[in-house]
């Protein structure tokens, strides 16, 4: 007896569906993108205890006849893929969600899967799969005029080994919900709706395809915080298309749970696309902060393998290097056209941290002793109090003394700034230096406080980075130069960027077929392991094409220096520095934000301060 057995086919289509359906959300990604496909406009979605136990979802598609219905639950059998004239099956040019055909089949083989299928003009029909045993079809009742409904039941019940792997059905649920959202995304001008458990989680209605709309769906999604501090992100390079909004740094969470990638419309986890992004905002956050950003990928189809994965959630690009170039540029070019904003939720911030105190408690605190008496008996009313005596105001500099901004006045007398001064700037005219740290400007609706150790350290940074672009970097000649071997093909491969490392002070030549000789590197980079360093840049090269290494050593150690060399917390600014600074931060990309991506200013409205004291 033979040692190689055949699988019966039952098992086979078992064993396939573990790929395609891996968990309730994968049948919903499945089972909606095959509902766009057919056209459908609005699409509902019903799950219960995290779609093991059903999954509901009804579409108004094309719907299906009967013959392509007997079709729908047979393995590899599918219309999104049409022969050519040769007779061949073209693979490099899909244009559909879906294309392999597996879904249906895949799902009647490990659950009870019932179809009503509805075409234009035609009659509602049902066909039923149980555990991989089809029935034939049979009259239905559909409530549209064309559509589809799929009821899936039981979800792995066929292969109980499954189940065991299923998470809680809070988390399934939560599976479900963020896969209905990405897919939502993807497709503004399609009407969705979500219910969990019978309670009704979404409710999204079809918007007109465009900016404007996914701006509004992704708002509705995301919240509408993203819809006020994001950018829009519009950039085309060598026929690929890159579209999306991406927030504000001073927007960015803490984990990167918010960052959606869509190729093609497709939902898709890709590391080079997140790579990509990651180091767009590089400058801009914290190695613990993450962007938030719905990006979208146009390329054409003939570019990227889709048949990668059968959940179909990778891809591959033809050129990876033209879409990671893309991504970073775009967003680079977005984040500088946001100038100094800062986003919106600093203020709401800063708003929640405001407390309305009561008075009352303060009359019972026990009394002053004599020697505090002492201390304030110049600023206090003669006694005894008279509640009818006229107030007379307190002058500036027995003001600042009394609330410990220091000694003496730490400005000169305010400048009066004219009113349409203040309406002229962002970011308003200076009128007072609080504990030597914060800048106080007035503008037009409102008032703005700037943290002047972190905005001078922004403005540095800008400078030395356009120091950096322009080729203005210092080079430090080594005593002895450093030999670093390394395989033939990195030699070619770093000797033909020696001019780019060159205008970052970094002098390489060929030093025989095997290695390198660095002769000069950057000054600011001091001592370092420049073999490391050398070795760093090689693998840059070979897996990206970019000399990221050097870029991202450099722009830490200009990021050091510009945080040692700014104006200090504690230093003391006339009126005239303390504009100049604004107007500065005013005319410089990224100064809403720090190194760090930390926000350099808070911006509160007038309103929202009055709604502090109840006058609204």
């Amino acid at each position: 007896m033979s040692n190689i057995q055949r699988l019966p086919q039952d098992t086979i289509n078992r064993i396939a569906a573990g790929e395609v359906v891996e968990r309730p959300a994968s049948a919903v990604k499945e089972l909606v993108e095959n509902a766009i496909d057919a056209g459908a406009r609005h699409i509902d979605i019903r799950a219960e205890q995290g779609g093991l136990s059903r999954i509901l979802i009804e579409d108004n598609g094309s719907g299906m006849a009967g013959p392509d219905l007997e079709l729908a639950v047979e393995r590899h059998a599918t219309s999104k893929l049409k022969p050519q004239a040769d007779g061949t099956w073209d693979l490099l040019h899909i244009q559909t969600l879906g294309f392999r055909g597996e879904a249906l089949p895949s799902m009647g083989s490990v659950a009870r899967l019932n179809i009503v299928s509805k075409s234009r003009g035609g009659d509602a029909l049902a066909i039923q799969v149980d555990g991989g045993a089809v029935s034939g079809l049979k009259p239905a009742a559909f409530g549209g005029d064309h559509g589809t409904r799929i009821d899936l039941r039981d979800l792995f019940y066929a292969t109980p080994a499954r189940l065991k792997f299923m998470k809680s059905e809070r988390s399934e649920n939560m599976a479900i919900a963020e896969e209905v959202k990405r897919q939502a995304m993807a497709h503004e001008d399609v009407g969705f709706s979500l219910e969990l458990d019978g309670k009704r989680v979404l409710k999204l209605f079809a918007e007109q395809a465009g900016f404007e709309g996914r701006l509004r769906r992704l708002a509705a999604i995301l919240g509408s915080d993203f819809g006020d501090n994001a950018l829009l992100i519009d950039q085309a390079r060598e026929g690929v298309r890159l579209t999306g909004y991406a927030g504000l740094p001073t927007f960015s969470r803490g984990n990167a749970m918010h960052q959606y990638l869509f190729v093609n419309n497709r939902p898709v986890r890709d590391k080079l696309l997140t790579g990509a992004l990651r180091a767009a905002y590089a400058d801009f956050l914290a190695r613990d902060r993450h962007p938030l950003a719905a990006l979208f990928v146009e390329i054409d189809p003939q570019d990227l393998d889709v048949n990668v994965h059968p959940a179909k959630a990778e891809v591959r690009f033809r050129d990876p290097n033209l879409v990671r170039g893309l991504i970073i540029g775009a967003l680079k070019h977005g984040l500088a056209s946001a100038g100094h904003r800062a986003a919106t939720t600093v203020a709401q911030t800063a708003l929640t941290g405001f407390r309305v105190e009561s008075v009352q408690p303060l009359l019972n605190l026990n009394r002053p002793t004599p020697s505090q008496i002492a201390a304030v008996r110049p600023y206090m009313a003669p006694e005894p109090f008279a509640p009818t005596a006229r107030f007379e105001p307190v002058s500036y500099e027995t003001a600042a003394y009394a609330l410990g901004v220091s000694e003496a006045p730490v400005l000169e007398r305010p400048v009066d700034v004219a009113a349409s001064a203040v309406d002229a700037f962002p970011l308003g005219a200076a009128r007072a230096q609080i504990h030597e740290t914060y800048i106080i400007a007035q503008t037009a609706d409102g008032l703005v406080i700037v943290d002047q150790h972190a905005a001078h350290e922004r403005l540095v940074y800008e400078e030395m980075k356009v120091a950096m672009a322009q080729g203005h970097v210092q080079s430090q000649s080594l005593l002895i130069p450093e030999i670093v071997d390394l395989e033939r093909e990195e030699v070619a491969r770093l000797v033909a960027r020696r001019d780019d490392l060159a205008t970052m002070g970094l002098q390489v030549e060929a030093f025989g077929p095997t290695s390198v000789l660095v002769r000069d590197i950057p000054a600011l980079m001091g001592d370092c392991d420049i073999s490391g360093l050398v070795r760093d840049l090689v693998d840059d090269l070979t897996e990206h094409g970019e000399l990221l290494a050097l870029k991202e050593r450099m722009a830490e150690i200009c990021g050091d220096h510009a945080c040692r060399h700014s104006v200090r917390s504690g230093r003391r600014l006339n009126a005239h520095e303390m504009n100049a600074l604004l107007r500065q931060m005013e005319a410089t990309p990224h100064s809403g934000q720090c190194n760090h991506g930390r926000p350099t200013y808070v911006e509160l409205k007038l309103k929202d301060i009055e709604k502090l004291f109840g006058r609204r």
